[in-house]
């Protein structure tokens, strides 16, 4: 896949990154999620001071035929602001926790967005030309009195410098009472699911004073909690399936076909643990963190703290694949747990063909498993491969004993460098990783 060895191997290089260089980071410039939209050519971010910066690839430049365009500044705005609820006298936090593109219908384009409480559609769009010769207003903008007006002129379209603007369209509040995890877009593009830790909810795109409650698993008494949402996603195809996974490390599919509420799932995905591996933290590492169906649609990929999982939907009783993402800190897990790292949530992506899938670890490392190869690769995002085409060198991590010369002792890992949030390039070898506040767009190298 990348690195040593085979022809089919890709071989990744430093593209861009974006971000100030600076050690001391505001909070409110760290990234919170990174989304491509269907056709790869526009990139959203979102951040903890509720900003989403929209780049958009250039157009690539037919002299340099090993250079992909680059992805540049397209739009920035302010989507959410901090609020108070002062029924509850709590704060609610302007940090973007995801964002949905739409596919595109015509020339504008469109993107959920959602803090902890409320989730808005946004319209992006393009002006290139502005009205010039009214009647009866003067040309900065003040009316003229109608009575000397003599004269009919008819208005015309003037060039003048591009303009992307962003619009809320709509506002989707006041139905979740816990703080909202996931938004999913339905492959009907009309209806869309936000879950929380306790409900799941289906709304209609152009509909934002009611919703649909569709599971809430909410016990009558919450000190019989044991479980909670973690996250939620549509099936690409089928318009009625949707999965939801939890805290204890199961993952639910429901057919909104059955009935209204969907609180008995089709299928329980859940595998059984093994003896040996039991300890103190065994509820906390199997907690799953993301859950993401292949573009096919046949196979769902979940992330736990320590392992990626590939299920086949038609077997529930196991994963078909198991990757470990960082194993090496299962003997960790006790200052991980005092230091907080053990509840960091990772997100995971499948590349454009589900042949790789990608995720993140911490000291800013990522990894990537091929899972027809079965090979994997540990890569670094980092400011000292930023000479753009710099072929970036796998890292390896020595758990114990003696340290090889180009491995990295896991005592020396950095825990406050962490990628948790990746996205691939729907079509192209493109994938996008965010540290805390830098965004860094990797490709493959091209002959």
């Amino acid at each position: 896949m990348a690195g040593a060895g085979g022809g089919n191997d890709i071989q990744w290089c430093f593209s861009q990154v974006k971000g100030a260089v600076d050690d001391d980071v505001a909070e409110a410039d760290i990234i919170s999620t990174v989304e491509f939209n269907h056709s790869g050519e526009l990139l959203a971010t979102g951040d903890k001071g509720g900003r989403v910066v929209i780049f958009q690839q250039e157009q690539e430049n037919k002299t340099q035929s090993h250079s992909r365009g680059e992805y540049n500044v397209y739009s920035t705005f302010q989507s959410h602001e901090p609020e108070f609820d002062y029924l509850k006298s709590l704060e609610i936090e302007e940090k973007i926790n995801k964002i949905r593109w739409l596919p595109q219908k015509n020339a504008a384009q469109f993107l959920l967005s959602t803090n902890d409480k409320t989730i808005k559609l946004w319209k992006i769009s393009e002006r290139d030309k502005r009205p010039e010769g009214y009647n009866l207003k003067e040309e900065d903008g003040r009316y003229r009195d109608p009575t000397t007006v003599t004269t009919l002129r008819v208005p015309v379209f003037r060039p003048m410098d591009l303009m992307v603007e962003a619009s809320p369209r709509r506002i989707f509040a006041n139905a979740h009472t816990y703080h909202i995890n996931s938004i999913s877009i339905n492959s009907d593009y009309e209806t869309y699911l936000s879950a929380d830790d306790l409900r799941i909810n289906l709304w209609h795109l152009e509909i934002t004073d009611r919703s649909f409650n569709i599971v809430d698993i909410k016990p009558a008494n919450m000190e019989e909690l044991t479980e909670v949402i973690t996250a939620a996603e549509f099936h690409p195809n089928s318009c009625n399936t949707f999965v939801y996974s939890s805290s204890k490390g199961t993952i639910r599919l429901c057919d909104m076909r059955a009935s209204a509420l969907c609180d008995r799932h089709s299928k329980l995905f859940e595998e059984p643990e093994d003896p040996s591996n039991r300890s103190f933290f065994s509820e906390i590492i199997s907690s799953i963190s993301d859950v993401k169906f292949s573009h096919s649609g046949r196979y769902m990929m979940t992330r736990d703290y320590l392992s990626v999982k590939i299920w086949d939907l038609n077997m529930e009783n196991r994963p078909v694949e198991t990757y470990q993402v960082h194993e090496y800190l299962r003997s960790k897990l006790c200052s991980l747990y005092e230091n907080d790292c053990i509840f960091d949530k990772f997100e995971c992506c499948w590349n454009g063909s589900d042949s790789i899938v990608m995720t993140g670890s911490y000291n800013n490392f990522f990894r990537m498993f091929d899972r027809n190869t079965k090979r994997d690769i540990t890569l670094e995002a980092s400011w000292e491969n930023n000479k753009p085409r710099t072929v970036l060198k796998p890292r390896k991590v020595c758990a114990s004993g003696k340290r090889k010369k180009d491995e990295i002792s896991v005592d020396s890992l950095d825990f406050n460098k962490k990628i948790l949030h990746t996205a691939w390039h729907p079509k192209e070898n493109i994938i996008a990783v965010a540290t805390t506040n830098n965004l860094y767009i990797f490709q493959d190298k091209m002959n």
